[in-house]
C-alpha cells in the first residue's frame, strides 16, 4: 500500500523526499560525531583485527583471549608508531626557534622582493598579514582546542572498548542482518556479507602496507637528500597520502617548505622531483598490487567525500571517508538495485560511449539498407 502510495508521487517529489532525507541523515551524523567516530574507527579496526583472532581461536585460544591479545598486539604497534613520531617530534620542536628565525629571514626576502614587483608598501603587506593571522587566531580560540583535546582523549579512551565488543558479539550482527530479511534472501545475504568481509578486509589490509611502503619510501628519499626529521615527514607524507590528491599537494608542501627553510631553495626542486617518483610508483606499482583494485574509487568521487567528510567530521572525517565509500561501493556492488551507484563510484571509464539512441539507430539503419 505504501509502495503504490510512493509511485503515485511525481519526480520531482521523490528527489526532494530523498534530498530531505539526506539533509536530515548529515545533519544527525554531524550531531553525533562524539559518539560515531570511535564506533566507525572500531568497526574498521575490527575488520582488519578479525584474521587474527580467528587465528588464535583455531589453535584452541578461548574467544576472549583471542580478542584480548589481538587487540593488545595492535596498540602495541599503534603505540610505537606514535611512540617514535613524538620522539622525533620533540626533536623537530628544540629545532623549532631556528627554523623559525630562517623561516622570517626568507618571508622577509621574499615580502621585498613581491614589494618591489607590484610596488606596494611593506607596511601595507604586513598590516595585511597581521589581520588575516589574527581573524585565524581567533578561530583556534583556547576553548575550541581543549573541546576538541578532550574528544580526542575520549576516542582514545573508547576506541579499545568498542573494539573488544565489536569482535565479541560479530555474530550478534550478522545474525541480526540475516534477520532484517526474508528467510529465501537468507543465502544470497549470507554470500553478499562474506564477499563484502574478504574484499574490505583485502582493501583495508593492502592499504595499511601502502601506508609503511610509502613512510619508508618517504623517509629513504628525505634522508638521501639531506633533510632533517626524514622520518618525521616521511610518515607525515604517508598519512596524508591517504586523502588523495589533497593530501598529496599538503605532504609535498609540506616537504618544500622544510627543505627551503633548512637546507637551499635548489632543494625544493629536489624534493619534488623525489615526491614525484614516489607517487609514480604508488599510483603504478603499490596501488595496484598491494590495495584491492577491486574497490578503486576515481578522483572526483574521492576529492568530493574527503571534502564532505571534512566538513561533517573535520579531520578524522577526511581520513575516514576513503575507507567507508569503499565499503559503500562493496556493499552496492553487490545489491543489483543499486549496482549503477557502485559502477558510479568506480574509476572503470568506458572506452566506447553508449546511447539509448542506439538501438533506435540500428533498427532505422536496417530499415534503410537495399534488399
Amino acid at each position: 500500500m505504501i509502495a503504490k502510495t510512493i509511485e503515485k508521487y511525481p519526480f520531482y517529489a521523490k528527489i526532494a523526499f530523498v534530498f530531505i532525507g539526506l539533509f536530515i541523515l548529515v545533519y544527525t551524523i554531524s550531531l553525533a560525531q562524539s559518539i560515531l567516530i570511535p564506533i566507525v574507527y572500531a568497526t574498521i579496526l575490527a575488520i582488519l583485527l578479525n584474521p587474527v583472532v580467528n587465528f588464535f581461536m583455531k589453535h584452541k585460544t578461548p574467544k576472549i583471549l583471542a580478542i584480548g591479545i589481538s587487540v593488545l598486539l595492535a596498540f602495541l604497534v599503534i603505540g610505537s608508531i606514535i611512540f617514535l613520531l613524538v620522539s622525533q617530534g620533540l626533536n623537530f620542536s628544540e629545532s623549532l626557534p631556528g627554523i623559525k628565525l630562517k623561516f622570517n629571514e626568507i618571508s622577509a626576502q621574499l615580502l621585498q622582493w613581491f614589494s618591489s614587483k607590484t610596488h606596494i608598501h611593506e607596511s601595507k603587506i604586513n598590516e595585511w598579514i597581521l589581520t588575516n593571522q589574527g581573524k585565524q587566531l581567533d578561530n583556534f580560540a583556547f576553548g575550541e582546542n581543549l573541546s576538541m583535546l578532550g574528544q580526542y582523549a575520549a576516542t582514545t579512551l573508547l576506541l579499545p572498548v568498542y573494539l573488544c565488543m565489536i569482535l565479541y558479539y560479530k555474530p550478534l550482527f550478522i545474525e541480526f542482518i540475516r534477520r532484517l530479511f526474508n528467510v529465501r534472501f537468507h543465502t544470497a545475504v549470507e554470500e553478499v556479507l562474506f564477499s563484502t568481509k574478504k574484499i574490505i578486509q583485502s582493501y583495508l589490509i593492502g592499504l595499511f602496507f601502502e601506508l609503511i611502503i610509502v613512510a619508508a619510501l618517504n623517509s629513504a628519499g628525505l634522508f638521501i637528500l639531506g633533510i632533517e626529521y626524514a622520518i618525521l615527514l616521511g610518515v607525515l607524507g604517508a598519512v596524508l597520502n591517504l586523502i588523495p590528491y589533497l593530501g598529496g599537494i599538503i605532504g609535498v608542501a609540506i616537504f618544500m617548505a622544510i627543505a627551503l627553510v633548512t637546507k637551499t631553495p635548489v632543494y625544493m626542486l629536489y624534493v619534488l622531483m623525489m615526491y614525484s617518483f614516489i607517487q609514480f610508483v604508488d599510483n603504478n606499482l603499490i596501488i595496484p598490487r598491494v590495495v584491492a583494485s577491486r574497490v578503486q574509487i576515481n578522483a572526483f568521487v574521492s576529492i568530493i567525500v574527503v571534502l564532505i567528510g571534512g566538513a561533517i567530521w573535520g579531520i578524522p572525517g577526511m581520513f575516514l571517508s576513503i575507507p567507508i565509500t569503499a565499503i559503500i561501493k562493496v556493499i552496492f556492488d553487490h545489491i543489483e538495485s543499486l549496482k549503477p551507484w557502485g559502477y558510479l563510484l568506480g574509476d572503470i571509464v568506458p572506452t566506447k560511449q553508449s546511447s539509448i539512441l542506439d538501438p533506435a539507430i540500428k533498427l532505422l539503419s536496417k530499415i534503410g539498407k537495399p534488399k
